[in-house]
């Protein structure tokens, strides 16, 4: 925490650059995981696709592979283009993200186990398992996702339309 004007606390923000991984199978659902903020309660829980923190000369792609296979245990991924975009600002265990994401869409051949290979501490507490979601049952769920636009993407992902230049899908609303 950083002291501010008047003696008012604000949070560390923590400025990067993530990459994500849009996971399809054969069957073409997408694989979910569910999450909540270790440190606050009242956020309750929500469905992410799998990412986060793009190591010094890693590409997008490469850390999305990494990304995969520490938080899921999957390392037979093909990892395609990023077709999504997205700047976005959250508050995570008290720390204030200030990212630019890079969404990957990638593919499988089966619905994989959750296996996570390399977990930090905060992932460990945070995720709560997973799911292979049809896309019919996401797009008729109510369960909050992220990215917060994926239901109104995803659908052109699974026909196999990819957007060429990537899509920005930054999302400026609350949950």
């Amino acid at each position: 925490m950083l002291i501010g004007e008047a003696g008012s606390v604000r949070p560390f923000t923590l400025r990067r650059s993530a990459a994500r991984v849009i996971l399809l199978n054969s069957d073409g659902h997408t694989l979910l995981l569910q999450a909540s903020d270790p440190v606050d309660a009242s956020k309750g829980h929500w469905w992410e696709i799998p990412g986060g923190g793009i190591d010094p000369q890693e590409s997008s792609a490469e850390a999305a592979m990494r990304e995969l296979h520490e938080e899921t245990g999957i390392t037979d991924a093909e990892i395609g283009p990023c077709v999504w975009t997205q700047h976005c600002e959250f508050t995570f265990a008290g720390i204030h993200f200030d990212q630019d994401e890079y969404l990957h869409v990638a593919w499988c051949d089966v619905a994989h186990e959750y296996r996570p290979a390399a977990l930090e501490s905060l992932e460990a507490l945070a995720f709560k398992g997973h799911r292979w979601w049809p896309l019919r049952d996401l797009l008729a769920s109510e369960e909050r996702v992220l990215p917060f636009r994926l239901r109104e993407f995803l659908p052109a992902l699974v026909a196999g339309d990819l957007p060429d230049p990537p899509v920005d899908i930054t999302h400026t609303g609350g949950w």
